[in-house]
């Protein structure tokens, strides 16, 4: 083991607990040398991320939330939500996670939604230092290849 790793594995051995935060909406890691906040909203946009990377997800929310989320899209000067479809529950040392998806048809629902709660898990336990309990996910729809909108055709000029 080198000197460094020696020096983190005794920092995080000595003094290292998990603190919620006073406002109920973030977690603290607390050590010798000082403490770190994790927002819940952060929790939730690495699970969204972490989701997406697996192929076959389609898109992430509830109808109405994906309705919402295209509107909101469309809107100048209003920034996507980053965690449309995922709601988290962070203690002091562990977090919850739900997640709406809507998956690509003809994969097996059951194997991509393993692959996402593995994902999950290991982005949230490796960015955040947070054990992750349970991950539920909800699959809302089925993605069909003919739902794609067609392209828009650029109108012919009727004049020269």
């Amino acid at each position: 083991m080198s000197q460094d790793d020696r020096r983190g594995a005794e920092q995080g051995a000595v003094g290292t607990r998990r603190k919620r935060g006073a406002d109920g909406g973030s977690s603290e890691l607390i050590t010798s040398g000082g403490n770190t906040r994790i927002a819940d909203d952060v929790v939730a946009k690495i699970a969204t991320m972490a989701a997406r990377q697996v192929g076959g997800v389609y898109e992430m929310g509830a109808g109405l939330s994906r309705t919402m989320g295209a509107v909101r899209d469309r809107l100048p000067g209003v920034a996507p939500d980053g965690a449309q479809g995922v709601a988290v529950q962070v203690g002091e040392r562990q977090a919850a996670v739900d997640i709406d998806l809507v998956v690509e048809y003809g994969l097996s629902i059951p194997d991509l939604a393993t692959a996402v709660r593995t994902n999950v898990v290991n982005e949230i336990e490796h960015m955040c230092g947070l054990e992750v309990v349970e991950v539920n996910i909800t699959v809302d729809d089925v993605h069909m290849p003919e739902e794609e909108s067609p392209e828009p055709r650029a109108e012919e000029s009727r004049v020269r």
